[in-house]
């Protein structure tokens, strides 16, 4: 079998892989700690890393294996518990990516999990105890994450069955993310003060920054998601680009006619929703329905995130599901619109992907919301009112991000 892999293929998963990464560490870090206040900009970072690494232990050990893996149409089996098989003289390749070793096949679908549960962590920003974190992350990654994964994206998942399309995560990473981050605000609860106080970004150059670094990691994302060197993956990539600036105009457009002014924050969240939107789409429209798609996300999200706090009271600290789950959404319901089959099969209908989206979305959204509320019995979600009020990154780090000024004349 490792005849048949292909050097350039394997070269190109294996940046992909790290470009991915990079999305997580440091740009979800980035992105994130700048829309914080200063006090908990370091505690967002602590959150990320202990549930990155969490998750890459127990992706080894059962959630590749579960995601990946032949099994029945929820679940697969534990033939790769503990990566085993991966490496090695008899080391072969993943039937999804038949000219790559199943290793880079497995460390790409790593770099998904960890950046999916890094996503949700900006929901539950600046309460949640890094310990509460650690533990949701080694569930969700097991309950949640990998049987979606294996729902979606291994022939003997359900809804790959019914032709669900979802090229690169907009359902298994979007979807899931959102509703998982709205269920986890809702059970940990707004933080003190919210609707009272400002809670204003700290820096959003660092979250420009971040959003850079999101933007050029999510090139390999959706193009990495063809598992091989090849046009499709170019027309991948393209589509990515196209949807991220008519999402970032579209957004800007609708801030300029809401209140004169165009943000450079509302630019960039823009460009991101346009490339939520399109995940899922990346590797199945030309570039006229990127654009469209990508234009439709950057309105639908701005909506969102201008109306949803407010109309529903619930502190999802950085607007989670109105950008992810919103996006997400949109985008897996008008890919089947706007697939061609010049460029690969059409197996869905809207019908389809509206029903596996919602599906996801319902299981995502009520199986965390249990897991937390059992959790909560053994253990406190949240810190107390005096961490909150000091800031998270002295409470819970005994760290912050500028030293206090000396007294020293």
């Amino acid at each position: 079998m490792q005849e048949a892999f292909n050097g350039a293929n394997t070269a190109w998963m294996l940046l992909s892989t790290v470009l991915v990464m990079l999305m997580t560490m440091p740009g979800i870090i980035l992105f994130y700690s700048g829309m914080l206040r200063a006090k908990n900009a370091l505690s967002i970072a602590a959150h990320v890393i202990a549930g990155g690494a969490v998750i890459t232990i127990v992706w080894a050990a059962v959630g590749y294996s579960i995601a990946f893996t032949d099994g029945d149409g929820w679940f697969g089996g534990m033939g790769k518990a503990f990566a085993a098989g991966l490496v090695g003289g008899k080391a072969v390749a993943h039937p999804a990516a038949p000219t790559i070793p199943e290793s880079v096949f497995f460390l790409f679908q790593l770099a998904f999990a960890v950046i999916s549960f890094a996503i949700v962590l900006g929901a539950t920003a600046e309460r949640l105890r890094l310990v509460v974190a650690a533990i949701f992350a080694a569930l969700w990654s097991v309950f949640v994450y990998a049987p979606i994964a294996h729902w979606v994206w291994h022939p003997t998942g359900w809804l790959a069955k019914m032709g669900h399309m979802d090229f690169a995560g907009g359902t298994v990473v979007h979807i899931a993310a959102g509703a998982t981050g709205l269920a986890a605000a809702m059970v940990v609860g707004p933080r003190t003060g919210f609707g009272k106080q400002p809670m204003a970004p700290h820096n959003l150059l660092i979250t420009v920054l971040g959003a850079g670094l999101l933007w050029a990691g999510w090139f390999g994302f959706n193009a990495g998601s063809a598992f091989e060197a090849s046009p499709r993956a170019a027309g991948a990539l393209l589509a990515t680009q196209l949807a991220a600036c008519t999402g970032a105009v579209a957004w800007g457009g609708c801030e300029y006619l809401r209140r004169g002014q165009w943000s450079v924050l509302g630019m960039m969240t823009g460009a991101i929703a346009g490339l939520i939107a399109v995940t899922p789409a990346s590797g199945f429209v030309g570039p006229d329905g990127a654009l469209y798609i990508g234009a439709i996300s950057g309105v639908a999200c701005f909506a969102a995130v201008a109306w949803f706090k407010s109309t529903t009271g619930i502190d999802d600290s950085l607007d989670v599901f109105a950008l992810h789950g919103v996006g997400g959404l949109v985008g897996t319901v008008l890919t089947p619109v706007f697939a061609l089959v010049s460029i690969a099969p059409v197996t869905a209908t809207v019908w389809i992907n509206t029903i596996g989206a919602l599906a996801v979305m319902a299981y995502a959204g009520v199986a965390t919301w249990v897991m937390l509320v059992v959790l909560s019995m053994f253990v406190r979600l949240r810190v107390d009112g005096t961490a909150e009020k000091v800031g998270l990154d002295i409470a819970q780090h005994g760290e912050m991000l500028t030293p206090p000024k000396s007294s020293a004349a």
